[in-house]
């Protein structure tokens, strides 16, 4: 017999996340990765990975291989280009759901190239979260898939990005290879609200702006909080804000 689950609510603070600087890149780790690591934090639920990272342009991940993991990339400043060892090329920039299933195996390498995509040279850094849950199943085909939602998220809800669910159908933007999972990303602006979803596993990240959180006060950048076994609270914007919202009914034993 599985153990209940304990209502719990989280907060984890922007400071307190491991953080990789080397020239080039400034990244901000919520969970053990690379080097650093901390055996009482490796996941929430089915995410393993969520990657705050900012990239000086002209620079980039070199190509680097990756296995048995569903990677979605979310832009929010810049652009980010993409390439792989199947083939796969796209741009990804704000408002662009993008997934990469590495599956039995893929090579790929992700760059700041927006001062060539745009035809001069600027100095404009890439912004952009990335975050990695588990397949259901290992030795998948590697996959890719990239979908505009722009205008979806100007009516300022909550807005499938990624998901293995049912219930989302073809509302998501882009399937992985979950159906536990889902992600959501929301754009509010001062006033705005949206009702986080009740799962056994929730995870709220605000990569950008300032919010309330209905019984947890105040949110700021970097900030992001664990939900267990609970749900349904109120985010409210206190400023332009962007969030980011994993649903999840299942976590790893």
């Amino acid at each position: 017999m599985r153990t209940p689950l304990i209502p719990q609510t989280d907060v984890r603070r922007a400071a307190d996340r491991f953080t990789t600087e080397i020239g080039w890149l400034d990244s901000k780790h919520s969970f053990s990765f690379g080097h650093h690591h901390d055996a009482a934090n490796t996941h929430h639920g089915l995410l393993l990975v969520n990657n705050d990272d900012v990239v000086r342009p002209g620079f980039g991940f070199d190509t680097h291989p990756h296995r048995d993991m569903e990677i979605v990339t979310w832009v929010l400043q810049g652009s980010l280009v993409h390439q792989d060892s199947e083939g796969h090329n796209g741009v990804i920039y704000p408002g662009l759901a993008q997934r990469m299933s590495a599956g039995t195996g893929i090579l790929h390498s992700e760059k700041n190239d927006s001062w060539r995509l745009a035809g001069d040279v600027h100095d404009e850094p890439v912004h952009f979260v990335q975050m990695w849950v588990v397949p259901d199943e290992a030795g998948i085909t590697p996959g890719y898939e990239q979908l505009e939602i722009d205008a979806e998220l100007l009516g300022g809800g909550l807005v499938p990005v990624a998901s293995g669910m049912d219930k989302h159908g073809g509302a998501a933007a882009i399937r992985i290879k979950n159906r536990y999972a889902a992600l959501y990303a929301a754009r509010l602006q001062p006033g705005q609200h949206v009702e986080l979803p009740e799962a056994p596993f929730v995870h709220l990240f605000v990569p950008r702006g300032t919010v309330e959180l209905e019984g947890a006060g105040r949110l700021e950048t970097g900030d992001a909080v664990r939900f267990t076994a609970t749900g349904g609270q109120r985010v409210t914007a206190a400023e332009p804000a962007e969030i980011l919202v994993w649903e999840m009914h299942a976590t790893l034993a």
